[in-house]
């Protein structure tokens, strides 16, 4: 009776340790990811339409008193952002850049405290009117998810990195909607080399997430846009130069980020009171430019449904980059994933503007300049062309653009390696590493091999 069961063992054993366990396992841990996920979203959803519905009350003149109401409620909310920063810094900002520095064993990530305040933080300062993107948090809500499965499981250190890495890719997918954009960007942003397993199972994890955020959100795209016409040949010279135009404006978007950082890094004040000062802000642009507020969703499909002036647009873009930098140097849980793209269809919308003006293009084609507008500021910002093209295919449910989206990336890259414009996320990689090495108290490197954590 031994020798069957010893046979039974070895075979599991073996099962266990092929490659069709990795990737099922990793299907497993998109679908769990995809759930949370669709939980945070829906908590933001409903987040965003109270502030909504709160500053609709406001508006048609209600007694001061009303809104001074609002103060108190905002520097509750402030004070708990910046607790909850100081007390666990690997939640603050995006953190696709904390579990870049996971992956890399450069940095120590604890899923079971840190996931529920990512989750919390995020709902409560993406919902107060904080120009802050929900994707990036996404990604490392994913990490963390997929920390917690690995955590029931003994897996060696380089599966460990494949499934994480493809945790991560399903947060971008269920944020999204969009799988393959999601295995792309884990793929060109977060690994220097990868290898067909490693694909696999980041392509089941994205299909496994994307399907329960399809259940929920429907199949359709994220953006809700007219039909698109095709762009003319002799309109691709104005292709390329929006491409430059966004690499020059996603360059200083950049440097205002860091920027920003720094601002708040002099600032005498401490960390728990930081981000009470771009929640005070947010209570004036509620009232006078709404739409500045929040991740930017809202604002990318009205451009595509209202016809606003070109003073308008800039205003926009110069209220959306100023207030997303000042959001995010604040050191609370957000992202600028959603906002520099909502930043990249205004210079779209803006420079489409012109040229219909200018009688270059008709006035239909401007949607199809805010969309490229779109993937040429993520390819500046981020510097990761190809994830770009394909997000913006999949949000945008159409690949009628096909040709000059990949134009306007490749423009938008070219410009930002002759201008020396690096990518975001390593820098601000760099900056967490560097703030590490003057907080000694605060490992750096992982402990162990062993166990679920990959710092």
């Amino acid at each position: 009776m031994g020798k069957p069961k010893t046979q039974i063992e070895t075979a599991i054993r073996h099962w266990y340790s092929s490659r069709l366990a990795v990737v099922l396992e990793s299907i497993l841990i998109g679908f769990i990811v995809g759930f949370v996920i669709v939980l945070f979203r829906i908590l933001l959803s409903r987040a965003d339409s109270l502030r909504h519905w709160i500053y609709g009350i406001l508006l048609p003149g209600k007694p001061w008193y009303w809104t001074a109401a609002l103060v108190p409620i905002l520097i509750l909310i402030g004070l708990f952002l910046g607790w909850a920063a100081k007390a666990r810094p690997m939640i603050k900002g995006s953190g696709i850049p904390q579990v870049k520095g996971a992956l890399s064993r450069e940095l120590s990530l604890n899923w079971a405290p840190e996931l529920p305040l990512k989750l919390i933080t995020g709902v409560l300062g993406l919902g107060a009117g904080l120009s802050l993107g929900r994707e990036g948090p996404s990604i490392q809500i994913g990490a963390y998810v997929g920390m917690g499965v690995l955590s029931l499981f003994r897996r060696p250190y380089g599966e460990r990195k494949f499934l994480i890495t493809a945790a991560s890719a399903a947060g971008v997918s269920a944020a999204f909607n969009a799988p393959l954009a999601g295995v792309l960007f884990v793929l060109e942003e977060m690994q220097s080399s990868f290898t067909p397993l490693m694909i696999a199972c980041a392509m089941g994890a994205s299909m496994a997430a994307d399907t329960v955020a399809g259940y929920f959100f429907g199949l359709g795209p994220v953006f809700d846009f007219r039909h698109i016409t095709l762009l003319p040949i002799h309109a691709f010279p104005w292709v390329v130069l929006l491409g430059v135009l966004c690499a020059l404006l996603g360059d200083l978007f950049k440097r205002l980020l860091y920027g920003a950082l720094d601002f708040y890094d002099k600032l005498v004040i401490p960390q728990v009171i930081r981000p009470i000062l771009p929640l005070m802000v947010s209570i004036p642009l509620g009232f006078f430019l709404f739409d500045v507020t929040g991740g930017g969703h809202g604002l990318i499909e009205s451009l595509s449904g209202t016809n606003r002036t070109l003073t308008m647009i800039i205003i926009l873009l110069a209220g959306k980059m100023l207030f997303t930098v000042f959001s995010f140097g604040s050191g609370t849980s957000g992202g600028i994933f959603l906002p520099l793209l909502a930043c990249g269809a205004l210079t779209g919308a803006g420079l489409g503007k012109l040229l219909t003006g200018w009688g270059f293009i008709q006035d239909a084609q401007t949607l199809n300049f805010m969309i490229l507008g779109m993937a040429a500021f993520f390819a500046a910002v981020v510097k990761a062309p190809v994830t770009g093209i394909v997000l913006i295919l999949e949000m945008s449910g159409s690949f009628n653009h096909m040709v000059s989206l990949v134009l306007v990336a490749l423009s938008a890259f070219v410009t930002t390696d002759v201008i020396a414009s690096r990518p975001v996320y390593a820098v601000l990689l760099e900056r967490i590493l560097q703030n590490k090495k003057r907080q000694p108290d605060v490992p750096e490197k992982p402990e162990s091999d062993g166990g679920y954590e990959l710092g």
